[in-house]
């Protein structure tokens, strides 16, 4: 038996297909999803998800949003998601950098806000990096 697995972001379905496992970024940490788990509703934090169907594992950039399981079925709702295998390793490297040099920069500041805006940037170009294949 396997299970359902469909991440709808609002502008597209990023992944809509059986699958074996699911290991999610919730905002507790990291969280397995195999067949036959317990209902569950969670928040997701911005990061990567990793699917697996058959052999092989997908990574997929999610900036964050809210999973659901039951029946076997596992529903991912985000605000923005990204598969890795579509995600340039050099421009998301390159995205990676300046987000981190901007988020160092952000907290030398007193600018709350801005230390915000730095941290999220920081998070969705660490998950895009990472699902590329970036070892962030």
């Amino acid at each position: 038996m396997a299970l359902t697995v469909r991440v709808i972001a609002p502008d597209k379905t990023v992944w809509d297909a059986d699958s074996e496992e699911v290991i999610l970024p919730s905002t507790t940490g990291q969280l397995g999803i195999l067949t036959g788990h317990a209902p569950l509703l969670t928040a997701l934090e911005t990061g990567v998800m990793r699917v697996r169907s058959g052999k092989d594992w997908v990574a997929i950039a999610l900036l964050g949003g809210f999973a659901e399981v039951e029946n076997n079925e596992v529903t991912i709702l985000v605000n923005a998601a990204e598969r890795g295998d579509a995600i340039n390793l050099e421009d998301a490297r390159t995205a990676f950098r300046e987000a981190e040099a901007r988020l160092n920069k952000a907290q030398s500041g007193s600018d709350r806000q801005e230390m915000f805006s730095a941290n999220q940037a920081y998070k969705r170009a660490r998950a895009r990096f990472q699902a590329a294949g970036g070892a962030a």
